[in-house]
This record gives C-alpha cells, structure tokens and sequence, in this order.
C-alpha cells in the first residue's frame, strides 16, 4: 500500500531533507569526514582518499558505502514485505531508520565521541556505518513515495529545476515550469538549513552524538506520527 504524494508527504519529505543536512554535518566534519546520504559525494571522497589525498580516510568512506548498500537492501526488504502482507510500509520504514539513526547516536556517545578535529577510531566508523545503513533505507523510501523535487538525500536535482522554471527560462523537459516551484525551494533551503543548523551545533560544542539524536527523533516521531495517523484513517494509507 503506496502513500499518496500530497500535501502532508511533502511536508514530511522537506523535514527529513533538513535532517540529512544535519546527519551530513556531522558525519562530514565530527565522525569521518565522509557522507552518508549523499553517496555521489562520498564516492569522490573515497576515490581522493585512496589516492592518498590529505585529512581523508577512505575507510571511513568505505564503511559508509557499504552501510548504505546493507541499508538500502534492508529498506527494499522490509517495505516489500509489509507492503506483499497489504500494510502500509511508510510508517514502518521511518520507525526503522529512526532506530538506525538512534543506534549511530548511541555508539558515538558511548565512544565519546568529540567535535570536529578530534582523532577518529573504531567507534567512528561504527557510528558511520549505522547512519549510513539508515540513509539507505531512507533512499529506498523516498523513492517509493515519489514526492517530486524533494528527495530528501540531494539538492542538484531541485537547484535545477528551480532555475530552470524561473520566468523567461523555463524550460519544459528540465524545469517543468514554475508548478513547482514553491516544492523545489523548499527542498533546497531545508538542505542549506538543516547543514546550517548542524554544523552551527557542532561548533557551539555540543556533543556529536547529541546532534545526531535531534535527527533521530524527528524521524522518529514523524514515524510514530504516521502510524497513528494510518490506524485513524486506514482506507487512506494507500
């Protein structure tokens, strides 16, 4: 049972793109440096690092691809078969990343985990690789629900529609005009924020580990959310 890409999934879709710049944040400048939901990114990381370039590690990067990888066949498991028992798997799939979010929290406060600059260990890659489990399971969801411009992990797509459906440069093929404009936008500013706000905490010197804990409840509670909300309207799920 698909959910209906409208107003509500929109807005929830611009939510979590603000916690990818936050979970970015800190895995580039506290636990890696490498990215978790922006693969593209990481594999030029990985590619630099094994080349033996300066302040990169490619195990870091390395780890962080094959969370993804683990998390995105996690994610097609788990929503093809709540979705093959006529469940709503939304719901399910934000719980599950929420908890993969929780756990990378945990490990890195439990490795103590310090601010940008400090040594990286065991316990980062740890951390990474659970985040990065999570970001998989994140692009398995977003694809599913098809929320035109937001897909939460990238903003290159969004930036270019954005300009391509400004006036006098529309483009139709590209930019789709200015319907949806206000969708891309948004979908842009929330990445710049959301990296923004995570970063902004880091150098304030709040504990890595509590700054991934404000994404993971979020996606927590917008999980918990959907839920009660599928169990009040069910014949809408999907």
């Amino acid at each position: 049972m698909e959910p209906r890409a409208g107003g509500a999934f929109t807005s929830i879709m611009v939510v979590l793109t603000l916690t990818t710049g936050v979970i970015e944040a800190v895995c580039f400048l506290a636990l890696g440096p490498a990215f978790t939901a922006m693969q593209t990114g990481n594999l030029l990381l990985l590619a630099f690092a094994l080349t033996g370039a300066a302040g990169l590690s490619p195990v870091a990067a390395g780890v962080s691809c094959a969370g993804f990888v683990v998390g995105a066949v996690l994610g097609s498991l788990l929503e093809s078969s709540v979705n093959t028992h006529g469940r709503p798997w939304f719901a399910p799939a934000l719980l599950g990343e929420g908890l993969l979010l929780g756990l990378g929290a945990l490990v890195a406060w439990q490795g103590d985990v310090d601010g940008p600059g400090g040594p990286v260990a065991g316990h980062h890659f740890a951390a990474v690789a659970l985040v990065a489990a999570a970001m998989g399971m994140r692009n398995v969801t977003t694809l599913r629900v098809r929320v035109p411009h937001v897909s939460t992990t990238l903003s290159t797509r969004a930036l270019t529609a954005f300009v391509g459906g400004l006036p006098h440069l529309t483009a139709p093929r590209t930019g789709e005009g200015a319907r949806h404009e206000g969708r891309r936008f948004a979908s842009i500013g929330a990445m710049f924020a959301g990296g923004v706000l995570g970063a902004w905490l880091l150098h304030e010197e709040v504990s890595p580990a509590a700054v991934l804990a404000l994404p993971a409840a979020v996606v927590l509670a917008l999980g918990a959310a959907s839920w009660a909300d599928q169990r009040r309207h069910p014949s809408e799920a999907g």
